[in-house]
């Protein structure tokens, strides 16, 4: 009865450290394929939460990936196909100083010159990117948040970063001349779009 109690007991354990080290995956459906990604809200809740809701409510769906730089990164999440900037939520803390890193195929928050700044824009490294980690809580030292990274599609992001780019809406060299239009975001095993965790 004790050694059944262990047994109980032990794959209890094993369950709990399984739940608290997965991940949430959403896939990134685009005219140019699909991407997963595993989101890692242990250490970037805020950013991936605010991914998330703005994919439950559906914003990201028909926006472009409107800016390409050639093996530096891929950006999307915040304009249409007629290149209107969208309306976003409140801007979102910096989370950079979490550890994680701008390594190729990370997934890190877009944001201005202000390190509090990003909302709903994104980015996808496309080559390790040291440059944009965070070193300190002041100036250029904020870095950009990684809250992220590509597990499948890697040739998607691959197709976008080769990708011709020229004039486009306010975008006077980066926007890809063929759209690469963001069809949905949606949680893996689920047939809807993704939906936040309250």
């Amino acid at each position: 009865m004790k050694y059944l109690q262990t047994f109980i007991f032990i794959s209890l354990l094993s369950s709990m450290s399984l739940a608290l080290q997965a991940k949430e995956s959403v896939i990134i459906e685009t005219t140019a394929g699909d991407i997963t990604l595993e989101l890692d809200d242990q250490k970037a809740p805020v950013s991936v939460q605010n991914f998330l809701a703005y994919a439950v409510s559906g914003f990201y769906n028909g926006t472009l990936f409107h800016r390409v730089i050639k093996d530096f990164m891929i950006q999307g999440g915040g304009f249409t196909t007629a290149y209107q900037r969208k309306t976003t939520n409140t801007a979102i803390k910096n989370e950079a100083n979490n550890g994680l890193k701008n390594h190729k195929y990370s997934i890190a928050m877009a944001r201005t010159g202000n390190p509090h700044s990003a909302t709903s824009q994104f980015f996808i490294n496309t080559k390790d990117n040291g440059f944009l980690n965070f070193s300190r809580e002041s100036g250029n030292g904020w870095g950009y948040a990684v809250f992220g990274k590509v597990t499948k599609g890697f040739n998607v992001v691959d197709a976008i970063n080769q990708v011709s780019t020229g004039s486009g809406g306010p975008f006077r060299s980066d926007a890809p001349k063929e759209q690469v239009v963001i069809k949905t975001v949606r949680i893996i095993g689920k047939d809807k779009p993704a939906t936040a965790k309250k």
